[in-house]
């Protein structure tokens, strides 16, 4: 059978179309478990895995997100990660020099830092525990509480205060509302929603200080898992440069940041003993910096 030009033509088109699909189906996307968080209505997952996706897709790597089969706290994901089992590829988390020993760091700091800057949760009765501090010695009487096995309890040990841990997350809020401990210091991009989940048991935020410490939460991935790591990078460094990971991070904490005025707050400085030297800190564009709160209107009346 003989084909003219135009014909061959658009057979080779037809068949390369078909080679195409046919490629693309036996391309299935890579599975890649994260943790699934402890309580269901933990609101905190949300903006992660929608950046994490977001720099997946711009990566153009094959992969489907889905959350472990087991619920799981931060310390056992992270070990999950560091052994490369096959329950969790993928866990976002402060860092810390141990961390980034035994696993995989994405050095893009996904919270901008804004993950160093606590507000503490009291309750009613403690509401203005707080007024008269000052400084970190004025801290050193009350007792925070803290998961056991975060990054943050050593963090405020090392600044010379009380730490309570716990061993669950949702432990801490029953804790705190027992007075176990004087108050639970979190970030501001997690606490309005805490405490909105926990106001009916009395739950309220400290209106007068704000706690702050150099910090940045990553994705880590096991250290043999570099194909992963790279198509991270390569996402969030495009999502950087179009504008579009600004964009996801104002749209969940812009409203966050104005309602916490961290500018109208007594500011304790901490220290990080934890902080790798290989964070980022001189890229500008990666951290927060909050707004000075304004001067106060200058009187008009002379000075007697």
């Amino acid at each position: 059978m003989a084909f003219g030009r135009n014909s061959l033509l658009r057979w080779c088109m037809q068949a390369l179309l078909l080679l195409g699909t046919a490629t693309s189906t036996c391309m299935a996307a890579e599975k890649i478990f994260y943790p699934r968080p402890e309580s269901d209505s933990d609101p905190r997952v949300e903006y992660p895995l929608k950046l994490l996706d977001m720099a997946l897709k711009k990566s153009g790597a094959q992969y489907e997100l889905l959350p472990s089969q087991l619920a799981m706290q931060q310390g056992r994901a992270l070990q999950e990660v560091e052994f490369g089992s096959d329950m969790v590829h993928i866990v976002w988390s402060m860092t810390s020099k141990e961390r980034e020993q035994k696993t995989l760091p994405i050095r893009i700091p996904i919270y901008k830092g804004l993950i160093g800057w606590r507000l503490p949760l009291v309750t009613q009765k403690t509401s203005i525990q707080f007024m008269g501090v000052r400084g970190i010695d004025d801290m050193k009487p009350f007792e925070a509480g803290q998961g056991h096995d975060w990054p943050d309890t050593e963090i405020l040990r090392f600044n010379g205060l009380a730490v309570q841990g716990s061993p669950t997350y949702e432990g801490l809020f029953l804790m705190l509302e027992a007075n176990r401990f004087h108050y639970f210091p979190r970030s501001v991009i997690e606490i309005w929603a805490e405490a909105d989940l926990h106001a009916h048991n009395g739950v309220v935020i400290d209106s007068h200080i704000a706690l702050h410490y150099p910090a940045a939460f990553y994705y880590f991935v096991n250290k043999g898992n570099t194909k992963l790591a790279k198509a991270l990078t390569q996402g969030l460094e495009k999502s950087i440069a179009d504008g579009s990971f600004d964009q996801l991070f104002h749209q969940y904490f812009d409203p966050l940041i104005k309602r916490s005025d961290l500018g109208n707050r007594t500011v304790i400085e901490l220290k990080n003993p934890l902080l790798p030297a290989l964070t980022p800190l001189g890229r500008k564009e990666l951290w927060f910096q909050p707004q000075a709160a304004p001067p106060l209107p200058v009187s008009n009346s002379k000075i007697q």
